[in-house]
């Protein structure tokens, strides 16, 4: 059934438990024989569109609530229809015209939900209906939640031979600096001997005061998400997004399925530690997140912590932070943590992959277990150990500086094209910025024509098509962008 994604009818009594309504979806999409990844959206009558249970589970599952008037629903032909539903609410059916309201196939009819001891407060029923490539659900009328996990900044500068100034890939402009490429060249004569990370694992783990048995070396980030997904015994993995995509990609290639707490527009993209799911036994967040540029506090990320549960926080971008403030890296009494660093982005290493995680022993352990022999070469080793150092922790620190300057610069231009629709999200700390634009699928073609690359935004769960990111650049290449952009947003060729 590739060729189908599932729509979702639901019903639920006033404060009915998103813990209830929840499990009756997922027990009706297992009973479907299909995975949760599938469902492309929820559905229920308007009335019902701001219940808690079902505003809840839309956000765990992470795809959009779509509402119907009663009007809408009342001439749908349903299999079980009930006089009680019509007179409250005022259509035969919740849950079975609100999911064949765009047509498709009934899967799962109408079924309740089964809580001991007291009557079920839930209804759901489960529709196939036909994928439209590019346009979401067939007769939805909404995107589908199948995202592109796949897909990263790197592609939007690939392909078409074109030279575009890249806002798309968030690794820091003129880098590697020189006296880093002369060791990397110098450690080539190294390379008929096997590598050997004892050295860059004590220089990481001295630099942030940590045993080296709390360290381990990774090619890039992306492999300790690899390594997490298939290492550790978890049963309810969760990720809060808008962020890096890998992490959900590689827990479900690892055969997870993966639950989704979407941070919302409204807020600003702020960590709500209530949001996620008591049950959730690893939750993966970043800070500051890519793609929001949102920089949590640490207490509020360590109070997702639990006894039983991991917290992975991806701090990827935290060296672009000035003073790292809100870092966890290093921290030792926050129970299940782990931290993950990347060195590609400030230092300009992404063709050579080099990251770290910092964990408890027994989670180091298990991690360097599932790694293959040798995973990080003799250059990248010897990178690791300079990018640690004192010199290049005060060139980063400096940078972060100059970064946070140029950010600010390009916000105050974003700032002055509020008027055409455009806004960014802040306050922003991170090397990028999130800017919502009406049409940002055209604008960014016309943006192409212009010369520059940007990241979409629409593969990101919890975004849409209205959405891009921006790598932050100098103030001379952001004024060049801002002049492309307001050509772009008028239509100009």
């Amino acid at each position: 059934m590739e060729d189908v994604v599932l729509v979702v009818g639901v019903g639920a009594c006033e404060d009915a438990p998103v813990e209830e309504v929840l499990g009756l979806v997922r027990d009706a999409v297992r009973e479907a024989g299909l995975s949760e990844s599938a469902v492309a959206e929820l559905a229920t009558v308007d009335v019902k569109g701001a219940e808690p249970g079902i505003v809840g589970t839309a956000a765990r599952l992470g795809v959009p609530l779509v509402t119907y008037t009663a009007a809408e629903l009342s001439d749908v032909t349903v299999p079980n229809p009930t006089v009680r539903s019509r007179a409250a609410v005022g259509t035969p059916s919740v849950a079975e015209a609100a999911a064949l309201r765009g047509g498709g196939e009934l899967l799962v009819p109408k079924r309740k939900s089964a809580p001991a001891g007291r009557p079920a407060m839930a209804t759901c029923a489960v529709v196939a209906r036909r994928r439209v490539a590019g346009a979401g659900v067939s007769g939805a009328g909404v995107p589908a939640a199948s995202f592109d996990l796949r897909h990263h900044g790197d592609a939007e500068v690939r392909g078409d031979g074109a030279e575009l100034t890249d806002l798309a890939v968030n690794v820091r402009s003129d880098t590697p600096p020189a006296w880093l490429k002369e060791l990397i060249a110098a450690s080539l004569d190294d390379l008929a001997a096997y590598p050997d990370g004892r050295e860059a694992r004590e220089a990481v783990a001295a630099r942030h005061g940590l045993t080296p048995d709390r360290v381990l070396l990774t090619s890039g980030a992306a492999e300790a998400f690899v390594l997490l997904a298939r290492a550790l015994k978890v049963r309810h993995p969760y990720v809060i997004h808008p962020q890096f995509t890998e992490p959900e990609a590689a827990l479900r290639d690892a055969g997870h399925e993966v639950g989704r707490v979407l941070l919302r527009e409204e807020d600003g993209f702020r960590l709500d530690a209530a949001a996620v799911p008591e049950e959730a036994d690893l939750v993966v967040v970043g800070n500051p997140t890519n793609p929001t540029s949102v920089l949590h506090p640490a207490a509020s990320i360590a109070q997702l912590a639990r006894p039983g549960r991991i917290l992975v926080v991806d701090e990827a971008f935290m060296d672009a932070v000035p003073g790292e403030r809100e870092a966890l890296a290093g921290r030792t009494d926050v129970p299940g943590l782990v931290v993950l660093r990347s060195l590609t982005k400030t230092w300009g290493l992404a063709g050579l992959r080099i990251g770290y995680v910092l964990a408890s022993p027994d989670t180091i352990g298990a991690l360097a277990q599932a790694q293959p022999l040798w995973p990080v070469s003799t250059p990248a080793l010897v990178a690791a150990r300079a990018c640690v150092g004192p010199r290049a922790l005060a060139e980063a620190g400096h940078a972060a500086h100059r970064v946070a300057s140029d950010r600010a610069h390009l916000l105050a231009g974003l700032a002055e094209l509020a008027p055409l629709g455009v806004r960014a999200v802040g306050p922003a700390e991170g090397p990028f910025v999130l800017v919502r634009v009406p049409g940002a699928g055209v604008v960014r073609e016309r943006l192409r024509g212009r010369g520059f690359a940007v990241r979409r935004g629409d593969t990101f769960p919890g975004l849409g098509p209205d959405w891009i990111r921006l790598a932050v650049r100098d103030r001379l290449t952001s004024g060049a962008f801002l002049e492309a952009f307001v050509a772009a947003l008028g239509g100009g060729d």
